[in-house]
């Protein structure tokens, strides 16, 4: 059983290609690769973290369908443009577990879609999405939006792995 994270899918939404210079030629291509990547990714038995901004077309019986027939436990953190629709409505397009606010992950992952405050006497690293392309240069926050994880999900345990050999380095 493997953890996967990511954020901002927003499947369907053709502006996004513009805006943040992703690499599709169509709405349809995108969408396509984001799902065909999870499909080769996440096995039944994973658990995939989005960490919102899911879909720009909210039309349940068509989302339904997409996520219904993507593989693993799928786990919703709203996101800006997601937090218009009710949970249960996440719930009932298939997702499992969905959460409005920020969660406490493995005890020192805070995992939200934008940004939380956080400083260096803090022990909790920030995993977050919405700020799309934009890496930050603070070793206690992650940007897991799909244009910095090449549109595909990522292995939680590879984010642990590299707070732990930054921790090793500090001691």
């Amino acid at each position: 059983m493997k953890v996967y994270i990511w954020s901002d899918l927003h499947l369907w939404h053709k502006n996004i290609i513009k805006y943040e210079n992703r690499p599709f030629s169509s709405v349809e291509e995108m969408n396509d690769t984001i799902i065909k990547n999870w499909n080769e990714i996440v096995k039944p038995e994973d658990t995939i973290i989005n960490l919102g901004d899911v879909s720009f077309r909210l039309h349940k019986e068509i989302l339904g369908i997409c996520i219904r027939q993507l593989p693993g436990k799928k786990i919703l953190i709203l996101g800006n443009h997601d937090r218009k629709k009710p949970i249960h409505w996440w719930e009932d397009v298939g997702f499992d577990e969905v959460y409005k606010y920020p969660i406490i992950y493995k005890k020192y992952f805070i995992l939200s879609h934008e940004q939380v405050y956080i400083n260096d006497s803090m022990p909790y690293v920030n995993i977050h999405g919405h700020s799309h392309s934009e890496s930050s240069n603070n070793l206690q926050k992650v940007n897991v939006s799909i244009e910095l994880t090449d549109y595909k999900p990522l292995l939680f345990d590879t984010i642990i792995e590299k707070f732990r050999k930054i921790e090793e380095v500090s001691e």
